[in-house]
């Protein structure tokens, strides 16, 4: 490649304006990366240990063994702890405290704490998923208006010279041409990610949601839930 149309070639040649866009773009991009690892490690520790753990949840011989139990999947650990504590809070303020909760039965006191649990662990899964979806739709245009700056320049070096030669024009469009790429390079992982990542946390949050159905049995009815093994053999769960 000519020396004249290497990238330190165009970034010399550039301005404030193409400096910025150029800086801003490697930040998104830097930040997205960052955010994808983070996101897709977790995902996928959560979907590799949330069904193994929860049945051994349901195995333990009481629940704050089975809390222990499922501390590495906080989410469930979680729904599972506001649970237990709407059923104190019944048992300990039902009859003696006149609050509006008060008036709730024990299965609408629990219903209450797990869909709070759940609203509040789905929140905190789904944190940096806005920040992607904004990348991904905005960095496209990030990319477009460097080049748009890269053609301003181009046109305004045919107006100071008054000529349109390949040798005027080709270094302001070549950075025009590379600030789109570079918008479209930060845009399409994030928003592949984006996808992705949304998928994976539908998966959890259904296993969120089936897991707090069965602690919604357990709290109101008091009795073990009962789970099958792979031979058919029945198991009590925590009591």
């Amino acid at each position: 490649m000519s020396e004249s149309f290497s990238l330190s070639a165009y970034w010399a040649q550039g301005d404030f304006v193409s400096h910025a866009v150029a800086i801003i773009l490697i930040i998104l991009s830097i930040a997205s990366w960052a955010v994808i690892g983070a996101k897709s490690l977790q995902i996928f520790r959560l979907r590799r240990q949330s069904a193994q753990l929860v049945e051994s949840f349901w195995q333990a011989s009481n629940f704050e063994d089975g809390l222990i139990r499922i501390a590495p999947i906080e989410p469930f650990a979680f729904v599972a702890q506001r649970a237990s504590q709407a059923v104190r809070h019944f048992n300990d303020h039902s009859t003696d405290h006149p609050h509006l909760d008060a008036h709730l039965s024990l299965g609408e006191l629990v219903t209450r704490a797990l869909r709070q649990g759940i609203a509040r662990a789905s929140s905190q899964l789904e944190n940096g998923l806005t920040f992607l979806a904004s990348i991904g739709s905005t960095a496209p245009f990030i990319g477009l208006f460097g080049t748009v700056w890269g053609i301003y320049h181009a046109l305004a070096t045919i107006g100071a010279t008054g000529q349109a030669s390949l040798d005027k024009v080709a270094g302001p469009v070549g950075e025009a041409l590379i600030m789109t790429a570079a918008g479209l390079f930060v845009a399409i992982p994030a928003v592949l990610a984006y996808n992705t990542l949304s998928r994976g946390l539908r998966v959890i949050n259904s296993e969120l949601d089936a897991f707090a159905t069965d602690l919604h049995t357990y709290f109101t009815t008091g009795r073990a839930i009962a789970t099958t093994q792979g031979n058919g053999k029945r198991l009590t769960g925590v009591r």
